[in-house]
């Protein structure tokens, strides 16, 4: 069997890394064809000498430009180096590769992500936004094409093996109700704030949020994991992968990570899936599929994992994760309109503009105002989020002031 030919979109990031790792161990089944990342020259540069991609988009023009002179003097090259937004779509939509791993944060991965599923690739999807901002008209792309989605999401990708191969096989369009599924059980840490009382949660740092107990993610979804909007996003994400009922998916709280999912069969039985939490383990798993290839990930020693403890999410606690359920029941509207504010809202977390718990205010406002904007088709979206991120950035304008003052 000829190698995959690899796209990984966001090299440089945790899930692109993790990507790398896997497929360094099997060389034999994998090339590595093209590489995007943002700005992140030195990271860029290293898997460059080790992976010798054909070509390597960096975003952003000046790091576009440095890591050209750096591979220069490296000898390389042969490496075709491009930047800007849309070189991204360019090598997504590639003849040249088979496989793309969507691993851009953020609304920013939308696009390239539906460039390649347009060519029917098969894509693995660890980009959550592109389904929570596009919803149907993504999945209607993907049942046009005829490409093979893959969820990359540790749940997303423990409900998928927990399907029958019936519904495997028709990612978007599963009908689990036909295949004696009655419930998704959608699992969560709870973050590292779980515990913390309510009241001291407006005075958390962004260091603080980014402490994840159990996983090594990037900023910005270490912060949706303590807001438990990355819980949300997923809920969303799980509606359109596995064409279910918000009512049908329920969220669990699962402090130890070991049960990464579950799905509630008919007639009383119900699989998990479970593991070491390292995302090595769902890349793998997608990258490589139907066959099993070795993660790197140690397995599973029952007898020093600790127990099992399950929770009910609290809404006073968790807002965030409240409000991407009702909006994944209002409309696509309301989702994208949640997705591009908590990404504006987070940002301003992250540099210390506004409160933890301002969060949650820029998000349900953002929503309230867009929920009954009207969205057809992908130039709608791109269109209500832009006029959401800057409804948002002033939201966080005017509490940054605020703040200020309180001080």
């Amino acid at each position: 069997m000829q190698p995959r030919q690899l796209c990984i979109l966001g090299s440089t990031g945790s899930i692109g890394e993790s990507t790398l790792d896997v497929v360094n161990r099997h060389p034999d089944k994998f090339v590595v064809h093209s590489l995007s990342a943002n700005a992140s020259v030195d990271k860029m540069l290293q898997q460059c000498l080790t992976f010798r991609p054909q070509q390597v988009v960096m975003v952003d023009a000046k790091a576009a430009s440095e890591l050209s002179q750096q591979l220069l003097a490296h000898e390389l090259s042969e490496i075709t180096v491009l930047s800007g937004e849309s070189a991204l779509i360019t090598i997504a939509e590639s003849e040249q590769i088979d496989t793309v791993m969507a691993a851009i944060v953020g609304a920013s991965g939308l696009l390239p992500t539906l460039a390649a599923v347009k060519k029917g690739k098969r894509v693995l999807l660890a980009n959550k936004e592109a389904l929570v901002t596009s919803g149907q008209i993504f999945i209607d792309a993907v049942k046009a094409s005829g490409a093979e989605l893959l969820p990359i999401d540790s749940e997303h990708n423990a409900i998928f093996q927990c399907l029958p191969m019936m519904s495997q096989q028709h990612v978007g369009a599963c009908q689990l109700a036909d295949n004696g599924i009655s419930k998704i059980l959608l699992t969560g840490s709870g973050g590292p704030f779980r515990t913390t009382p309510i009241e001291e949660l407006a005075q958390v740092t962004p260091e603080q949020a980014c402490a994840h107990p159990n996983w090594d993610m990037g900023r910005k979804i270490s912060v949706d994991s303590a807001t438990m909007m990355n819980k949300g996003l997923e809920f969303i994400e799980a509606r359109w992968l596995f064409d279910v009922a918000p009512e049908d998916i329920q969220v669990v709280l699962h402090p130890q990570s070991t049960i990464h999912s579950m799905v509630q069969y008919r007639d009383g039985s119900v699989l998990a899936q479970m593991g070491n939490p390292d995302m090595r383990t769902p890349i793998a798993h997608a990258l490589a599929f139907p066959e099993r290839i070795d993660a790197g990930v140690p397995p599973l020693d029952f007898f020093t994992t600790p127990s099992f403890d399950f929770e009910q999410a609290d809404y006073q606690r968790y807002p965030n994760l409240q409000l991407a359920i009702e909006a994944c029941k209002q409309g696509q509207a309301a989702c994208t309109a949640l997705n591009a504010a908590n990404e504006i809202a987070v940002d301003g977390f992250l540099n210390n503009k506004i409160k933890f718990t301002d969060i949650f205010k820029i998000n349900e406002t953002s929503v309230k105002k867009f929920v009954s904007e009207r969205v057809v088709n992908i130039d709608d979206v791109m269109v209500l989020d832009r006029s959401v991120r800057e409804f948002a950035q002033l939201l966080v304008d005017e509490l940054t002031m605020t703040n200020v003052k309180v001080k």
